[in-house]
């Protein structure tokens, strides 16, 4: 199969959005933006035996690829539109192809997202995926609006995909449900949506808790006092740092795809409302100081973040 046969074979997907004026199939795509809004981009690449181990599922790999894309999304606080793809591929499996492509299309659909180009080619199986979402104007979420006194908060809970990741390098049974979290998280898009106004600051943990809230800390140009018994775990996860004395998966593990974010004091009322209507937990985990560094009271063996080189 030659490669723009293998594109209109599994790549290509109807648009029911208006905004797609052209999509796959073209030298570019052509999509028109509403009065009121500004495009907000980002792009990921997942590397086989970098970012997931080599055994993984074709549908988990095409799940998680757009998974963390839509994260960034719900970092910003914006409404995701379109993406494209770029696979590259060590041989043509019609089988991988076939169960990449619908669990890819499954999720498009779930988050209303569409595929409006990309690019195929031979080598160590990769993917990048290029998403493209709206923001109204001046409503982004951003990293650098955190306010000494401003809470900070965290989404359900923290480490479940590095402790399983951590599991199956010591050749353990992985947790199920963090084995879930670490092929398939949620995106939090919906609830980032809704912080629109509310937070002054927020990213999704991605490289881990520390280096990620770090991120904000320096783009805010402030401190922060985090108390390490805050942050929500899992049983299973509770039980791993009771019994290692080891708060590293939790603080630095990273692929956990929940949201880290600020609320001033006037704000925070509102988040009981936000977690209901997400049915997303919400836990405050310290509180932004004047310090101009990051302390984790009550952890021991931290650890280090996630760092790409």
């Amino acid at each position: 199969m030659q490669e723009f046969d293998l594109i209109r074979e599994y790549f290509t997907w109807s648009s029911d959005q208006s905004s797609v004026v052209l999509g796959v199939g073209d030298d570019g795509a052509i999509c028109s933006v509403e009065p009121g809004y500004g495009l907000v981009t980002s792009i990921d690449t997942l590397i086989a035996g970098v970012h997931f181990p080599e055994s993984t599922g074709a549908t988990d790999i095409a799940y998680k690829a757009l998974a963390v894309n839509l994260s960034d999304m719900a970092a910003m606080g914006a409404l995701p539109k379109y993406f494209t793809l770029a696979l590259t591929l060590p041989e043509m499996d019609p089988s991988w192809l076939q169960n990449f492509s619908q669990s890819l299309k499954q999720l498009s659909e779930q988050f209303g997202v569409s595929l409006i180009g990309g690019d195929t080619t031979r080598g160590s199986l990769s993917i990048t995926i290029s998403i493209i979402g709206w923001i109204e104007h001046s409503e982004a979420l951003r990293r650098s609006g955190a306010k000494i006194g401003d809470g900070i908060y965290v989404s359900n809970t923290i480490g479940d995909a590095a402790f399983s990741l951590w599991q199956l390098q010591n050749n353990d049974i992985p947790d199920s449900d963090c084995f879930a979290k670490l092929n398939r998280p949620m995106p939090q898009v919906e609830l980032g949506r809704s912080l629109r106004g509310v937070a002054s600051a927020c990213i999704d943990i991605s490289d881990g808790l520390v280096q990620d809230l770090s991120h904000i800390l320096k783009a805010s140009q402030v401190g922060a006092r985090v108390e390490a018994e805050q942050i929500p775990l899992t049983k299973v996860l509770t039980d791993h740092v009771t019994k290692q004395s080891d708060w590293s998966l939790v603080l630095n593990g990273g692929d956990d795809y929940e949201l880290c974010f600020t609320v001033p004091e006037k704000n925070q009322e509102m988040l009981g409302d936000i977690s209901k209507r997400c049915d997303v937990k919400i836990t405050q985990i310290g509180v932004i100081c004047e310090s101009g560094v990051l302390e984790i009271v009550g952890a021991k063996n931290i650890g280090k973040s996630y760092q790409h080189f």
